[in-house]
């Protein structure tokens, strides 16, 4: 948990380099102004930055342009390779290990009805976190924005209406371990609260592999609901499980990386950092 710690306090000065470099984009910024910037030395950014991305800030930049998307996107025609190598693919670090549940209609009717839910906020590499346990999974998670705690916990508990939330961050904290540091061979379980439609999207985005990307458009052929990329963009914009099932995964088909409802710059940070844990495995 040291380590989560120490990457969550290095995340916001990244946030903060990261929307520097963007707004600056036809300037190009050196590394030196970008140190700056944020009130660091040249070699201390060098230093944080390599710690929490785990490759340079040269290599790390190069993500963030439009060019790099639609390069994802010409490279990521994961019809087939994704379904015929499931959630997962042997050798790569970062690799997310999973089994998932739905609620029964039941269930879901109920909003928990008689469930206990345990959660707890967390340091993760992308700031602090919120993450909620019922007895068969993660049922939610999620990263707080500008420090509002209560907005997150407002969400959960819509989700969950009646059933009864235990704050146990002792109880939370070693699943939060797991997610970004993941076992081979012992999934973590995800409870998913949804519609039918909203869960096939859901797993959908769960074959997509770290370091791939896919439109919104393939994610609708993926389901074949018939529905536009427009219904499929409101299933993402309404997963419960950040990062877990990876909605950041999601581009427009141009190639832009397009909004996420935890900013634009998480999502940029998340695909990069797991690009660079891809070219290190």
């Amino acid at each position: 948990m040291d380590n989560l710690n120490q990457l969550s306090e290095d995340y916001t000065r990244i946030e903060q380099a990261i929307r520097y470099i963007e707004s600056n984009t036809n300037y190009q910024p050196n590394l030196r102004e970008v140190a700056a910037h944020i009130g660091l030395s040249r070699y201390h950014f060098q230093r944080l930055f390599t710690r929490w991305a785990g490759i340079s800030p040269k290599r790390f930049l190069q993500f963030l342009t439009k060019e790099k998307a639609k390069q994802l996107l010409s490279n990521s025609n994961l019809l087939d390779a994704t379904y015929q190598s499931g959630l997962s693919s042997p050798g790569r670090l970062h690799d997310l290990f999973v089994q998932c549940e739905a609620v029964t209609p039941g269930e879901f009717k109920s909003k928990g009805r008689g469930m206990d839910i345990i959660y707890g906020f967390h340091p993760t590499p992308f700031g602090e976190c919120l993450i909620a346990l019922t007895g068969r999974g993660i049922c939610f998670f999620g990263f707080v924005q500008n420090g509002k705690r209560a907005t997150l916990l407002a969400e959960l508990r819509h989700n969950w209406t009646n059933a009864t939330l235990i704050k146990d961050p002792s109880h939370t904290a070693l699943t939060v371990i797991r997610i970004f540091s993941p076992i081979p061979g012992v999934p973590l379980s995800l409870h998913m609260h949804g519609t039918n439609f909203q869960i096939k999207v859901w797993e959908a985005l769960l074959r997509v592999p770290p370091g791939k990307v896919v439109t919104y458009k393939t994610i609708a052929e993926q389901v074949s609901s018939g529905k536009a990329a427009r219904a499929v963009g409101d299933a993402v914009a309404r997963n419960p499980l950040a990062y877990l099932i990876p909605c950041h995964r999601v581009l427009r088909k141009l190639g832009e990386f397009g909004g996420y409802r935890y900013g634009s710059t998480r999502k940029k940070a998340i695909l990069a950092w797991e690009m660079a844990r891809i070219d290190k495995a």
